[in-house]
């Protein structure tokens, strides 16, 4: 059994923008089960509703010329500790990255403190065996040890995992943050943190990192080619033999139809007859006429490209003369919001769409839905078609990174091809499927018999960290 201190820059309940919180809030209490000792950090943003639980007062924090004290502040939760980083200056903000004026300038210096306090937690508050950091915004902590913190005794036997949820952001910032940074300027080179002339916290991670994990095995592979790698693929082909990919899990204490108390009706596999009364319930909700017989297509997505979202706003008309209800919920790039809100008010029968984040119509939407689109550009690995095969919501998807690994020809309906086209067909096929009631309930109940819980992505993780001790 190992001590594991994860390092990420958000986790559910307490701070969430997507799923990097999802993990970081189911991830470590399944670990402590297995009998690890786990703690995260996290920085304290403004309007955390949770007491000010005072353990640690004036832990000093430096980035470069920067200097900071920081409170910190701890929540026990499942099991593990969770340790807020308190410097207001920093992270008392209305946003957790940016605001209406863009990303926040000083990111580099805000995400940079969050590395250094995670290892003064380490030397005074919870030593650990394992340093886990999460994606672009934790990524100097392993560069930080390992070349700042090389000679300290504390840390001779500490290894870092470093996750990729998404090489999409990489935390690039021009050669000027290197005096924000407490870096040896010696080290800005091909072969360490330089990318392209610019600051990579990413591609630090990557380098000084004693393993690699990325959130699904398809994944892991996709982003060792120019297709999916970002400029990155060449080091991340010379780092394969520590690369690994883990399938992210899903939470069904959260995301169950035979318990979830969000629902107008509970259903279960072995008696789907309350869906209908889900459907019939979304409908109203979203204030489409309330016919059960025309299939329901759902999205609960960000409006992004790597989303392929703009690949449905082409084929809605389509889908229209098809006579499918589609309901959206979502919030993104502008463009696409504007698109989407255009297709609402052109179809109001028969398109809803909501723009922003409720988690409890995002669970009335699994649930009410006959299916469910995930037509990805990329995607590292996805929770909701994991979701949605729970809820017997079959799913629809492009072949690519975690869906590739969760959804078969036998749950669901896939297409490969990056086009409206291909999207099209393969929601045809499922429409047409559809017809026959008898074998559709067959394919939800083999879906809603899939497990993807959190249990045995822990399990993989707990063995990786013991083969790095």
């Amino acid at each position: 059994m190992a001590r594991i201190l994860m390092v990420a820059s958000e986790a559910a309940p307490f701070a969430k923008t997507g799923g990097l919180a999802d993990v970081l809030g189911a991830l470590p209490p399944a670990l402590a089960k297995l009998g690890n000792e786990v703690a995260v950090v996290i920085p304290r943003y403004r309007g955390f509703v949770l007491p000010r639980a005072r353990i640690w007062d004036g832990l000093a924090v430096h980035a470069g010329p920067h200097s900071y004290l920081a409170g910190i502040d701890e929540v026990v939760r499942q099991g593990v500790r969770y340790l807020f980083v308190d410097i207001p200056s920093l992270f008392d903000r209305s946003g957790l990255y940016y605001n209406s004026q863009g990303d926040y300038p000083d990111n580099h210096i805000r995400f940079a403190a969050l590395s250094q306090a995670a290892l003064g937690i380490a030397r005074h508050i919870f030593r650990p065996d394992i340093f886990h950091a999460h994606d672009w915004q934790t990524s100097l902590l392993p560069l930080y040890l390992r070349e700042n913190f090389g000679g300290d005794p504390t840390f001779f036997q500490t290894r870092v995992v470093l996750t990729v949820h998404n090489l999409g952001y990489q935390g690039l910032f021009p050669p000027t943050a290197l005096t924000d940074l407490s870096l040896d300027r010696a080290l800005f080179n091909s072969a360490g943190f330089e990318f392209h002339g610019s600051v990579s916290f990413l591609k630090a991670g990557i380098v000084w990192a004693d393993a690699l994990t990325t959130v699904s095995p398809t994944y892991a592979r996709e982003i060792q080619t120019p297709e999916f790698g970002f400029g990155l693929d060449i080091l991340l082909r010379s780092s394969a033999p520590k690369l690994t990919g883990i399938l992210n899990g899903a939470d069904y204490s959260e995301w169950s139809p035979v318990s979830d108390w969000r629902l107008a009706a509970r259903y279960s596999a072995a008696d789907l007859s309350n869906k209908r009364a889900c459907k019939m319930a979304l409908l109203k909700e979203m204030g489409l006429q309330a016919d059960p017989d025309p299939p329901v297509l759902g999205i609960i997505s960000r409006l992004a490209h790597q989303k392929g979202t703009e690949l449905v706003t082409e084929i809605a008309p389509w889908l229209v003369r098809h006579d499918v209800r589609l309901v959206v919920l979502g919030t993104g790039e502008a463009a696409l919001e504007t698109e989407f809100r255009g297709l609402a008010s052109a179809y109001p029968e028969k398109i809803a769409v909501r723009i922003g984040y409720d988690d409890t119509l995002a669970h009335r939407l699994e649930a009410g839905a006959d299916m469910f689109l995930m037509p990805s550009r990329y995607e590292p690995c996805g929770l909701n078609q994991m979701y949605s095969l729970r809820y017997g919501t079959v799913p629809i998807v492009r072949v690519t990174g975690g869906l590739a690994d969760t959804v078969d020809e036998d749950t669901g309906f896939l297409f490969r091809d990056y086009s409206a086209e291909a999207l099209a067909k393969a929601v045809g096929d499922a429409l047409e499927a559809y017809q026959d009631r008898d074998a559709w309930a067959g394919r939800m109940r083999l879906g809603m018999s899939k497990d993807f819980s959190w249990e045995t992505s822990a399990r993989a993780y707990h063995r990786l960290y013991e083969d790095i001790l």
